[in-house]
């Protein structure tokens, strides 16, 4: 059986779509994103809750929390949100460094 123990130790940057309307949102976190999404769900953060509720669309996994937070900024700063799902590249590319 394979561990689960490494994600403990992991940091993600997701992208989260509306189903309300439509919007993305980019963030990181050092929490599993399925936990994150049921709090951005609950509207835990005042960026999101006028767009609940979201699922998620992508997400990657870095090795720091340094990576993850500047995977985020410079996908912020990217406007075509599908060019930033591209540069993500599949679920399987993970472990950034």
């Amino acid at each position: 059986m394979i561990s689960l123990s490494f994600l403990l130790l992991m940091y993600f940057v997701y992208i989260l779509k509306s189903q309300k309307d439509g919007t993305y949102y980019i963030g990181y976190t050092g929490k599993r994103v399925e936990e994150r999404l049921i709090e951005h769900n609950k509207g835990k953060s005042k960026y999101t809750k006028g767009h609940i509720p979201y699922e998620i669309t992508k997400y990657i996994s870095c090795k720091t929390k340094k990576k993850a937070k500047e995977l985020e900024i410079r996908y912020k700063q990217i406007k075509n949100v599908m060019e930033v799902i591209e540069k993500m590249g599949s679920p399987d590319s993970s472990n950034r460094d």
